[in-house]
């Protein structure tokens, strides 16, 4: 299978107004928001937010993978990683148990596919996995997210999802799991009610997909 990948303007980190914009209007939607400069800065972040010893589980993600905040909590030994012990269950026998502690834990940290200026943010999966932690089952969610991934509106970050990160996304699981990715779920967060538990760090470069 050849998966074409397009070259777009959604590669491109946005500029400082359009990050300025996206997390106003996020703010103004009750998630806590933080521009910072770069991944290094976001790890740092991360580290800091996240308790000592907290149940941690990471979606799927570039972002975390490539910054290191993916081994950072699955591999450094500070956390409660989720993602390992689930990895060493069986499937067939220990579904239930999966569900409960990917869905609970005490923070989700992941990464979306697009942050709207008016203050959204959206998140395709193919197994929906991290949704019901995004969601709120969750104590607390973190999302790092690259700055080419902010774009004016629903319908831009829609595109977004199709046009571009689905044939990277497939490329990845093709490789890495023998079968294209596909969006067989769609999770649009448009406000947090809960203060504090939702936290966006939006970075000034591009990162992941």
């Amino acid at each position: 299978m050849t998966t074409s990948v397009p070259a777009t303007t959604f590669a491109d980190p946005a500029s400082a107004q359009s990050l300025e914009r996206a997390a106003a209007s996020l703010a103004a939607n009750g998630f806590d928001v933080e521009i910072l400069d770069d991944v290094a800065a976001a790890r740092v972040r991360v580290r800091d937010l996240v308790p000592e010893g907290a149940s941690v589980f990471t979606g799927a993600s570039e972002t975390l993978r490539l910054s290191g905040i993916q081994d950072d909590i699955n591999v450094r030994g500070r956390y409660r990683a989720v993602k390992p012990r689930v990895l060493a269950m069986d499937r067939a026998t220990s579904a239930d148990e999966i569900r409960r502690l990917t869905a609970t834990p005490d923070v989700v940290v992941g990464s979306v596919a697009a942050v709207t200026e008016t203050g959204s943010l959206v998140v395709a999966s193919g197994s929906g996995s991290q949704l019901p932690a995004y969601a709120g089952g969750a104590a607390h969610a973190i999302w790092v997210v690259g700055a080419q991934k902010v774009v004016p509106d629903l319908d831009t970050a829609l595109r977004r999802v199709h046009e571009y990160a689905l044939p990277l996304e497939s490329v990845r699981a093709q490789a890495a799991y023998g079968y294209p990715s596909a969006v067989n779920r769609l999770l649009v967060l448009n406000a947090e009610y809960q203060p504090g538990r939702g936290t966006v760090l939006l970075l000034r470069e591009a990162i992941g997909f």
